[in-house]
């Protein structure tokens, strides 16, 4: 199997239906799909079955970092693409264009995300609509200025990936994929957009304790110093961004 979808849900019933769609109306069916569930108690359960997805895994777990090493344990495929419950694949052909190039078999392949909101408006590419300017030669280095890769369009093989961190409870996806990085030989960009992002996700919902998890992370790759003085540069950059969307120049 050369593609591993993992799906990790937790009462999930306003968001993952539209993550369901996006699967199942992949004109390339060719990929193993799984669904880490975290005991929902509300109707998410009820909503998978509909779908009849065949891997799916339900019980309690130490919350989503834990959820997702499950779903690297239980991925067969060569590589591995989280795709969580509210995200999207970005249209109907992605798979089959992924797919296709895969056949250069780089460690990683990445690319955009475009940012939507609950009714599936676009609200802009994430590369536009905020700071995090994509590269289109990607170091692990890169990554000193903040999350500048979406997880959901970052691809990276099983083999390069480690488990997630448990101690993180919000920034642990950065670690990981500065891990893969820092492990891969080849990385590729991907010359389409992989995956739509519902905006107001779980990090930005608890900012303040993202941003400190954030610096954590990050401290244990660049040092204390180098991590003080990236977000310095992060936070004027922030104040800039934002006078510049308003039409305000310093």
């Amino acid at each position: 199997m050369k593609l591993s979808i993992i799906t990790i849900t937790y009462n999930a019933k306003k968001v993952i239906e539209r993550t369901l769609l996006s699967i199942f109306k992949q004109t390339n069916q060719s990929f193993e799909y799984i669904i880490i569930d975290g005991a929902s108690t509300d109707k998410t359960l009820d909503i998978v079955k509909k779908y009849e997805v065949k891997n799916v895994y339900s019980e309690p777990d130490k919350g989503i970092y834990d959820a997702m090493n499950k779903g690297l344990l239980k991925a067969t495929g060569q590589y591995i693409w989280f795709m969580n419950a509210g995200d999207e694949i970005y249209d109907e052909h992605v798979v089959e264009n992924l797919i296709n190039l895969m056949e250069s078999n780089a460690d990683i392949y990445y690319s955009d995300t475009m940012i939507v909101d609950e009714n599936n408006i676009y609200l802009g590419l994430r590369s536009e609509i905020t700071p995090h300017k994509l590269p289109k030669t990607l170091h692990w280095q890169d990554f000193k200025y903040g999350m500048v890769v979406c997880h959901q369009s970052f691809i990276a093989k099983k083999s390069i990936c480690k488990p997630f961190l448990l101690n993180h409870h919000f920034s642990s996806d950065i670690d990981w994929e500065i891990k893969c990085l820092k492990a891969s030989n080849t990385i590729e960009f991907v010359p389409f957009v992989l995956s739509k992002y519902l905006a107001g996700g779980f990090s930005i919902k608890n900012l303040k304790a993202s941003l400190f998890d954030r610096f954590l992370v990050l401290k244990n790759h660049f040092g204390w110093y180098g991590t003080v003085i990236a977000h310095l540069h992060i936070i004027f950059r922030g104040i800039s961004f934002t006078l510049k969307k308003k039409g305000k120049y310093w």
